[in-house]
């Protein structure tokens, strides 16, 4: 039987975005406008006092029919304050009553005793609607298990029923993520991180002056040595081989906010393969170097270097060693790419004083997600704690952790400011893995169930989108969806002129323009940039794992993959379809398939030969009018990922396996004998391609070359009697005639080749002399 065709299409979906208020065309000015209405029952629990003397751990217990929170507990204190929310989905509650209980935490023994106990009764706890201000807690008097109240202390406490609109949804315990606990609920929390501002630190390594090697007797073979963090770069060989060798050479980093780690440069003088010398090292701190902001050269500087020598009692003293003449800037005009041009969700410069004017604003709300397999196996079945993750610009967003469920409800709204329409925000789904706490998450990553992508140029400022998208992951063994996830965006313009204008502006800043970078740094600089990136959010609390920023930022989207260098050339053959089409259409007319159409073609040919001042306004008529031809057949919704341009479909399994393979390989002998030949066969058409195309142009400048002397003096002789010609007669008869020339009737073709191709195929190229 053949597999089921899986369904990667997008879906308009219907939700009851802000409690039923919102639809696709209205604006509403509610924080929560774009999700669904979730409705929690909050408890925020703040101290406690007055309790009797046993109590020395006291902590709360918070039960809501099969739901049960607990505080942490405070040890050897008789006042505890606790500051902790639990909230309790409205939708799961089973219960007509909320049970706090007091407890003291017994060491030695396995229960718990019961300080004191408090009951509420869910139909009279009081509703708040933000922006009402927090509702203030009040103290209530602890009773026993009979009822009674007696000398069992106070709790304050505030308890009442909100939205995930309520300031406190972010960091309160969920009854969601009931079955976590200890430090892995903090990896169950929505939280905001902002990416650390990066910068490319540039040194330009000029000379050394004065270097002492250890043999004066040979030349030293010298380079500088730059490391930031845990990133290190070299320079070239001097080419001066004396003792105050130049260079003139840049290297670049990628430093981030706050700066840590200073710069550290060495002099290190090669003594032969396996043997080096440093002759002198620096340091740099990075707050002290100037900032730059345009392309100006800024003042060069000397640096001491410094040598540790041991003395006979092994005692290490410091020396001056030399001195090193140096550049050092913190680059601010450029902007530190970390995401793939194609897909970058911006193109500010470093420095603030470069931003352009914001144009709008972009909020998303994260719904749901439907269908989701089970990503990994607990208590022996199949289970998904799912999250997701969203990246617009510096900020990242994560949504709190549904623990075991495979149609997860977020309702969360997110917002950032839009400087550039041509970006794009990413939205990630994970299964977290660092759940369960303990040194066996340490190892574990948190698994990819899918990513979308949504660019801002393709949707209508301030109309919400809702719509379903599948999540679409790559394996070894294939394409596979893992589900879908339901999302609201919408895109709302502050200043329509500014809009506008940013489509006149270039895309990066002017450094980029007026002081490049090669195609090779920018590609090293990206590098450094995700991998700073990684560990600086990994660092936050809670982390921010780092395969979740790298997949994020598809880092490795650059490695070879011939499924992806097969959908390219596709995408190249589409690209020019228009050409193809206006050439069979042209071929039609030159055939007199339909001899109306043909004889319409000369006659409007022959109108705007005869008066080309109409040429470009009737060009452009045209594609006024293909333009409105076309808009009925407009897209409706953003584009997604498409499985079919991406060929992920049709291609073979041996395909994914090397386009998963590790780098260096790790597969055998005779696997990567046949991918070589393939490669070897595939090189070997895109070598002759190119080769046919460098002939063609040799030819064409062969033409007055005199490589063929003959050649060239026909060449001469038929480009003077044309210009001859084109002044005696008009030019207007000359287009005229080769138009209808080109035009004429099949009966007067021949089959055999022009002349002019005949003379242009027998022109020399270089080809003649390629070994």
């Amino acid at each position: 039987m053949s597999e089921p065709d899986i369904d990667f299409s997008l879906k308009e979906t219907s939700p009851n975005l802000g409690g039923g208020r919102v639809s696709g065309s209205e604006k509403l000015t509610s924080s929560f406008d774009l999700v669904e209405q979730l409705h929690f029952l909050y408890v925020k629990m703040v101290r406690a006092k007055g309790l009797p003397p046993s109590p020395c751990n006291p902590f709360v217990e918070v039960k809501v029919g099969n739901y049960e929170g607990t505080t942490k507990s405070l040890e050897n204190n008789p006042d505890p304050e606790w500051n902790q929310v639990f909230a309790f989905a409205k939708d799961r509650i089973q219960a007509v009553t909320v049970e706090i209980t007091v407890r003291n935490k017994e060491s030695s023994t396995n229960v718990d005793k019961v300080v004191g106990k408090l009951r509420f009764d869910i139909p009279d706890i009081p509703s708040r609607v933000p922006p009402d201000s927090p509702l203030a807690p009040q103290w209530y008097s602890l009773e026993d298990e009979n009822g009674s109240k007696g000398e069992r202390g106070e709790l304050m406490l505030a308890i009442w029923m909100g939205t995930q609109a309520d300031e406190v949804f972010p960091d309160a315990w969920h009854s969601d993520a009931a079955s976590v606990n200890g430090e892995s609920i903090a990896n169950t929390r929505s939280k905001v991180y902002i990416s650390p501002r990066l910068w490319y630190l540039r040194i330009n390594i000029i000379q050394a002056q004065d270097l002492v090697p250890m043999n004066n007797k040979r030349i030293p073979q010298v380079y500088v040595k730059a490391m930031l963090g845990n990133m290190a770069l070299r320079s070239r060989f001097s080419p001066d081989k004396s003792l105050n060798p130049t260079w003139n050479e840049d290297l670049m980093f990628v430093a981030a906010e706050p700066f840590d780690d200073p710069l550290m440069l060495s002099v290190v003088d090669k003594l032969s393969d396996n043997k080096e010398e440093v002759l002198g090292s620096c340091s740099i701190h990075l707050s002290k170097v100037e900032k730059r902001l345009m392309p100006i050269p800024i003042e060069a500087n000397w640096y001491n270097l410094e040598q540790s020598v041991q003395d006979n009692r092994n005692n290490k003293e410091v020396r001056f060693a030399s001195r090193l003449h140096l550049r050092v800037c913190l680059d601010g005009g450029y902007h530190v790419l970390d995401e793939s041009i194609y897909y970058s969700s911006d193109f500010r410069a470093t420095s603030k004083f470069l931003w352009p004017p914001a144009i709008g604003v972009l909020e998303l709300g994260i719904l749901n997600a439907s269908g989701l397999l089970p990503m990994k196996s607990k208590n022996g079945r199949g289970t998904t704690d799912a999250y997701c993750v969203a990246k617009y610009g510096p900020k990242w967003v994560r949504t709190r952790t549904i623990v075991n469920s495979f149609a997860p409800k977020w309702n969360e709204q997110y917002t950032w400011d839009v400087y550039d329409p041509y970006t794009v925000i990413t939205i990630g789904v994970f299964d977290n893995c660092h759940l369960q706490g303990g040194n066996n998450a340490v190892d574990l990553q948190d698994r990819r169930i899918g990513k979308v992508r949504i660019r801002l140029s393709t949707l209508n400022a301030d109309r919400i989108y809702t719509l379903s998208y599948p999540l679409i992951v790559l394996e070894p063994n294939g394409v596979k969806k893992t589900g879908e996830i339901q999302l609201s965006v919408r895109f709302t313009c502050s200043s329509t002129w500014n809009l506008l204008q940013s489509y006149t502006q270039p895309l990066f800043p002017q450094m980029h323009y007026l002081l490049p970078l090669s195609v090779y740094q920018i590609e090293s600089l990206r590098h450094q940039a995700t991998h700073t990136l990684s560990s600086r959010l990994r660092r936050a609390e809670p982390p921010l794992q780092s395969e979740v920023v790298e997949y994020m930022l598809d880092v490795g989207s650059n490695v070879w993959s011939l499924r992806r260098g097969r959908a390219n050339l596709e995408r190249l053959l589409a690209a020019f379809n228009l050409l193809v089409e206006a050439w069979k259409w042209f071929d039609q007319i030159r055939k007199w398939k339909n001899p109306i159409s043909t004889m319409a073609v000369h006659f409007l040919y022959s109108m705007l030969i005869l008066f080309p001042d109409l040429i470009l306004p009737l060009v452009f008529l045209m594609c006024v009018v293909h333009g409105a031809s076309q808009y009925r057949k407009r897209p409706r919704h953003p584009p997604h990922m498409d499985t079919k341009l991406s060929l992920v479909e049709s291609v073979q399994s041996d395909d994914f396996d090397e386009e998963f393979d590790t780098f260096p390989t790790s597969k055998n002998v005779k696997v990567l004998k046949k991918r070589y030949d393939r490669l070897r066969s595939i090189a070997g058409r895109m070598m002759t391609i190119i080769g046919d195309l460098a002939t063609q142009a040799e030819r064409l400048n062969s033409m007055l070359s005199w490589r063929d002397p003959r050649a060239t003096s026909l060449f001469m002789a038929f480009c003077l009697i044309a210009c001859i010609a084109f002044y005696l007669v008009p030019w207007r008869l000359f287009a005229l005639g080769f138009g209808f020339f080109g035009m004429r009737h099949p009966r007067f073709r021949i089959s055999i080749p022009s002349m002019p191709q005949n003379f242009f195929k027998r022109l020399p190229a270089r080809t003649d002399s390629m070994i």
